[in-house]
């Protein structure tokens, strides 16, 4: 383990992964829900919208259902059985009080330990923009949660975590990375369109291996998590 990074917790058998669109839980997170589940927690995947406008030369009514198929496809290879989708509109998705409403229900409804969401941050790095689909939703997950520590102490999860670019606690990964690999490829046709010059398994072995690189000299493959809220 990183000398840098905390070890992620261990002491909770539900998590809720909330995140904007299809394949987000992949990019990023697919490597630490897969050795979740391989301990036997149970992780459920909420997703704000069905992605509908996410394929260039797709029309939404045919891009949502395909892109749902295939965010249940990848979730099965990372032992994720529970997958729903809010039907929020894909490139709209915005911090309104319908929104954080719909969190507020899917944490009181799944009682998670642990929420998992997506980084809110303006930029991954220099010259690396955030999407404002991103940005949103992250805001309304942490507006949500302090609404639900407020006024319901008792049911907020112990911890929230955004899986973003200034990490405080780690999962280490090595023995998941190729399950990783493969839920992200199920995206196939989302890949093959995003890059047609690019074998979809080679670009999704590239994201995957930027996102468990090692980190501060250890040999250990990680995903990285920012605890954001805690109780």
């Amino acid at each position: 383990m990183s000398t840098n990074l905390l070890p992620f917790p261990t002491d909770w058998q539900t998590g809720l992964v909330l995140v904007a669109h299809p394949d987000d839980p992949e990019y990023g997170m697919a490597a630490a829900v897969a050795r979740w589940t391989g301990e036997g927690r149970r992780v459920v995947y909420a997703l704000a919208s069905s992605g509908e406008r996410g394929i260039e030369g797709m029309i939404p009514a045919e891009c949502g259902p395909l892109r749902e198929a295939e965010q249940r496809a990848s979730a099965r290879i990372v032992g994720v059985d529970e997958v729903e989708f809010w039907g929020f509109p894909d490139s709209g998705i915005r911090n309104t009080p319908e929104l954080r409403a719909k969190i507020t229900e899917t944490v009181e409804r799944i009682a998670p330990q642990v929420i998992l969401s997506l980084y809110g941050g303006p930029e991954w790095a220099p010259g690396q923009p955030n999407q404002r689909d991103h940005m949103e939703f992250s805001a309304a997950v942490l507006d949500a949660y302090d609404q639900l520590a407020a006024s319901r102490p008792d049911v907020a999860p112990f911890w929230l975590f955004e899986n973003g670019p200034a990490a405080t606690h780690a999962v280490e990964v090595d023995d998941q990375f190729e399950t990783a690999v493969r839920s992200l490829a199920a995206h196939d046709r989302y890949l093959s369109v995003l890059d047609p010059n690019t074998p979809v398994s080679d670009q999704a072995r590239a994201q995957i291996d930027r996102a468990t690189a090692p980190r501060d000299g250890s040999p250990r493959r990680v995903t990285g998590f920012e605890l954001k809220r805690s109780r």
